[in-house]
């Protein structure tokens, strides 16, 4: 087991950062996945079509890389607030 050295002199194993990492489960579904990287780039393309400009249009330019970055991982912290989940569950056989 490896361990790193922190700044605060505490000492954490890989397998701490690993579980910590891993908790992140899945929360969403590859259908709200692709609606939200449909609306991510309908948001771009009003914002660098001039279409919707000034500080609403850089809200929505934001707004959307959010939504590409949780589609790319498959997580949405506020569906975690919620309670919400849309991804399917795997059976156990």
């Amino acid at each position: 087991m490896f361990v790193m050295h922190c700044y605060s002199s505490k000492y954490i194993s890989i397998d701490q950062v690993n579980k910590k990492i891993i908790s992140m489960k899945k929360n969403m579904g590859n259908a709200d996945r692709i609606i939200r990287v449909l609306i991510a780039g309908i948001f771009a393309y009003l914002y660098f079509g001039g279409i919707v400009t000034g500080t609403l249009g850089l809200v929505l330019l934001v707004l959307g890389g959010v939504f590409v970055l949780t589609s790319l991982v498959s997580f949405c912290p506020l569906y975690t607030l919620v309670g919400l989940n849309t991804c399917p569950r795997k059976e156990v056989k």
